[in-house]
């Protein structure tokens, strides 16, 4: 069932005012906060009637509402419309913090955790941010080296020109006419292959024609696969955890402990890493929509990034429902803005 304008006027009352005070919200408190010029006993109607909808309730007897999830929801992707009908329009604005983004740095890592601390600061949320990976990498050259009696250097080329390095310890001794040999072999067989494109089959044709080379291979391949695979793992900044405790609605102990340790290990923060809506990019988690199970009485907000040579990633802010989603939405869009631009024009 659609909203009227009227209950959709009253909805958007509540909950912004729900934002600011984190107090339930009453009728006379919506005639004073709307332009429908209308008394308290139609808006306590029109308010009954949003709480059989599902989009309030009333969390106590001689309260005001609060949001739902359903109307957290509904605010949201409203919001989101708008802001795509604003996309072609908007000037880019920048605040004076956010101007640490702009500062050519040496490292992304560095860059990534800078950003983390400056959407926490300038949110008063926790924050992560993903490091830039690629999907699909393929493997560019391989290179053998002798380092010493049965120790080898791998080293493998992406086509994105990223250079991963691994010590191989050996069982045989090998020369340099052997290291040439599998050097050829390797880059015939492997060259222009993705991790996951180095199938069974790809491996029995390059064992069969090593002879007595194949347990040496064997190590080769599982040396490469080692590589890229710990090159490709996912790593995670974040900051700005104990702002959560600035919210009373999550700060109790064993709520604030889960989120902080959830936080600090990251590894469940995998979950969050998508590519988001369409056509914004931006993802919204509203309660028990979040995936990491330690946040469903927050909202997470995440929008994709995306550096030079297709390499991508997520930023997101962590907060209570009652978030300022506006200011998180605008503050995603320009931070990201400026991560894309800052790479792409650094050299």
């Amino acid at each position: 069932m659609e909203l009227s304008e009227r209950k959709e006027k009253i909805l958007n009352a509540v909950i912004k005012n729900y934002l600011e005070t984190g107090e339930p919200v009453g009728s006379r408190t919506i005639s004073k906060y709307t332009d429908l010029n209308l008394s308290s006993a139609t808006i306590r109607n029109e308010m009954s009637d949003l709480e059989e909808m599902g989009y309030i309730v009333q969390p106590h007897t001689s309260a005001g509402r609060i949001p739902t999830d359903k109307g957290y929801r509904f605010y949201v992707d409203n919001m989101l419309k708008n802001k795509r009908a604003e996309l072609d329009d908007r000037e880019q604005k920048v605040s004076e913090k956010e101007d640490l983004l702009l500062e050519k740095v040496d490292k992304v890592e560095t860059l990534l955790q800078n950003m983390a601390k400056v959407l926490a600061v300038n949110t008063n949320y926790a924050t992560m941010v993903s490091a830039p990976k690629s999907k699909g990498n393929k493997i560019k050259f391989i290179q053998l080296s002798i380092l010493e009696e049965k120790q080898l250097l791998c080293t493998v080329v992406s086509d994105k020109n990223h250079v991963v390095n691994k010590i191989i310890k050996i069982t045989q001794e090998v020369n340099q006419e052997i290291i040439v040999r599998l050097n050829v072999a390797l880059n015939t067989a492997l060259a222009g292959l993705t991790l996951e494109e180095i199938n069974l089959g790809v491996i029995t044709a390059l064992t069969s024609q090593a002879g007595n080379l194949e347990e040496l291979v064997n190590e080769v391949l599982k040396a490469i696969t080692e590589a890229i695979a710990t090159e490709s793992q996912m790593k995670i900044y974040t900051s700005g955890a104990t702002n959560i405790f600035k919210y009373p609605e999550l700060s109790d102990k064993e709520r604030a402990s889960q989120l902080l340790i959830t936080l600090e290990e990251k590894s469940q923060l995998t979950e969050l890493i998508n590519e988001g809506d369409e056509e914004t990019g931006i993802q919204v988690y509203i309660g028990s929509e979040s995936p990491v199970q330690s946040m469903k009485d927050c909202s997470v907000v995440t929008a994709p990034y995306e550096l030079e040579d297709g390499f991508k990633g997520t930023i997101g802010i962590i907060g209570p429902k009652r978030m300022d989603y506006d200011k998180v939405v605008e503050a995603l869009r320009t931070v990201k803005e400026q991560l894309s631009e800052t790479y792409q024009n650094k050299e």
